[in-house]
């Protein structure tokens, strides 16, 4: 296969790993919804603590390192055949850059927040899950057209 075939690859996989990635950092805060409701030391309080862990440990925790992986993979085969490494500087590909930040940032946060309501100290309301629900989605958006439109290019 050639390089062009390879990158495809890739970039499929690195595709896949993002949606696997946004779809648990999507469901975990829906988690948290309903946890924030359930009777401490419950069955609903233990059921959720599992599914909170198992998500986290088996689907978005793997699914981040595979897609930033694939990512990196795709910057070095980007920058070594294709556009040379000055493209990293374009406002598109910063654009993105600052959104896997903040990806990354929520994700931890999500991580910690998962710890809290194992421990019984969570100090977030039911109101506050639901309304940050959505932002991995915002910031998959802002991604997502930066790269397809390089629209600030």
């Amino acid at each position: 296969m050639d390089i062009e075939a390879w990158r495809n690859v890739v970039r499929g996989l690195h595709i896949l790993a993002v949606i696997a990635w946004m779809a648990g950092m999507l469901y975990l805060p829906r988690l948290y919804v309903y946890h924030t409701t359930a009777t401490p030391g419950g069955e609903l309080d233990e059921t959720l603590k599992v599914m909170e862990l198992k998500l986290l440990k088996i689907i978005i925790n793997p699914a981040m390192m595979l897609a930033l992986g694939f990512g990196l993979i795709l910057i070095y085969m980007d920058a070594t055949y294709i556009r040379g490494w000055g493209f990293l500087l374009k406002p598109w590909m910063l654009t993105k850059i600052v959104g896997i930040l903040f990806l990354g940032g929520w994700h931890g946060y999500l991580a910690a927040a998962r710890k809290r309501f194992e421990t019984g100290t969570n100090q977030r309301s039911e109101r506050f899950w639901r309304m940050t629900n959505e932002l991995p989605f915002l910031a998959a958006i802002v991604i997502v057209m930066s790269v397809t439109t390089k629209f600030l290019d």
